[in-house]
């Protein structure tokens, strides 16, 4: 059962093979309103499930599709208003796309895992990234 007071979000580890086939790169977006980088995320529509909503927002965030891959752990915090705020996350491959600035996210950068890291501006970002590569080693993808 759904708390009212808590806002619901999803979101992905967005990835790709790097152009070159040498590891992977990883999807940041910057969001000029709290001008900070972050995993491509947003809240819930009424009667949207999470897996809708997570490539929904990568698509409007970044300008790419994706395969939504395992689940990664969701997140819990206090958002910008004081409102409790849980993200649910997933691993997603990117398929096609293209980047196009708009009002919310106004650029993206495909960067390696450690430069991401270092990039990313709240640790619950980053410990998603070290997840996320466990994940992918795991599943046999070169980093």
């Amino acid at each position: 059962m759904k708390d009212a007071s808590t806002v619901y979000a999803a979101g992905c580890a967005l990835w790709r093979p790097e152009a070159h086939g040498h590891g992977v790169e990883l999807a940041l977006v910057h969001r000029p309103k709290w001008d900070d980088w972050s995993l491509p995320k947003g809240k819930l529509k009424r009667g949207e499930t999470a897996e809708t909503a997570a490539r929904r927002e990568v698509l409007e965030e970044t300008g790419f599709r994706c395969v939504l891959g395992n689940s990664l752990p969701t997140v819990h915090y206090v958002d910008a208003y004081g409102r409790p705020k849980q993200v649910r996350y997933w691993a997603a491959q990117a398929t096609e796309g293209r980047f196009t600035p708009n009002e919310e996210v106004d650029a993206l950068e495909w960067l390696s895992p450690f430069l991401a890291v270092q990039r990313l501006s709240h640790e619950r970002d980053t410990e998603l990234v070290r997840i996320l590569l466990a994940v992918l080693e795991a599943e046999g993808v070169a980093l």
